[in-house]
């Protein structure tokens, strides 16, 4: 049964049941985790819809993952989308990728990528070099010092992800993971 199905018995019945809905709990908590929100974000007018509610949500609570893992990461220098294209050019091994190939697997989009690759590179932790037959092409593999600093994030991170989320039992990330990927779908 659904909270927001119709109402077909025309007297506040759930449908089918010819019994009233009783929301009372439901209401509350909503209006408990509306204000949550609204505090956080210091606003005092309501949210104009439940779909802004929801988007700001996600906003927040990706913004407030992401500088989690960013302060992690600060001790290696790096920044989340220069360890994003490192951990895609391990993925990828030796053959490596071309730059728009790993563009394409970034979590977050970044519009240069071609100089979050020359930063790596001047660190040390990728090498580039062009298609023998084709000189256009710039293919990006990971080095041994690459491999060497994400070897020494890949523990510390994913106890970061298990602390982050140990709060909530496996069937409710199954479940969020879920609805997240059904956003994003719903957008195409």
């Amino acid at each position: 049964m659904h909270l927001n199905s119709p109402d077909t018995t025309g007297n506040g019945a759930a449908p089918g049941f010819g019994i009233p809905l009783d929301n009372i709990r439901y209401n509350d908590y909503i209006g408990r985790m509306t204000k949550q929100l609204q505090a956080e974000l210091k606003q005092k007018a309501p949210f104009t819809s439940l779909e802004e509610e929801v988007f700001l949500n996600v906003l927040k609570t990706g913004d407030a993952l992401s500088q989690s893992v960013e302060h992690l990461l600060r001790v290696s220098g790096l920044s989340l989308t220069q360890y994003n294209v490192l951990r895609i050019l391990r993925g990828a091994g030796s053959a490596g990728l071309t730059c728009g190939e790993a563009a394409e697997r970034m979590v977050t989009h970044d519009p240069d990528v071609t100089r979050l690759l020359d930063r790596l590179e001047k660190r040390g932790l990728i090498t580039r070099s062009r298609d023998a037959r084709d000189r256009r092409v710039v293919t990006a593999r990971i080095t041994h010092e690459g491999m060497r600093l994400l070897a020494a994030i890949d523990k510390p991170l994913a106890m970061l992800h298990r602390r982050l989320f140990r709060h909530m039992p496996q069937q409710d990330l199954k479940k969020l993971s879920s609805l997240l990927e059904q956003v994003r779908a719903g957008r195409e």
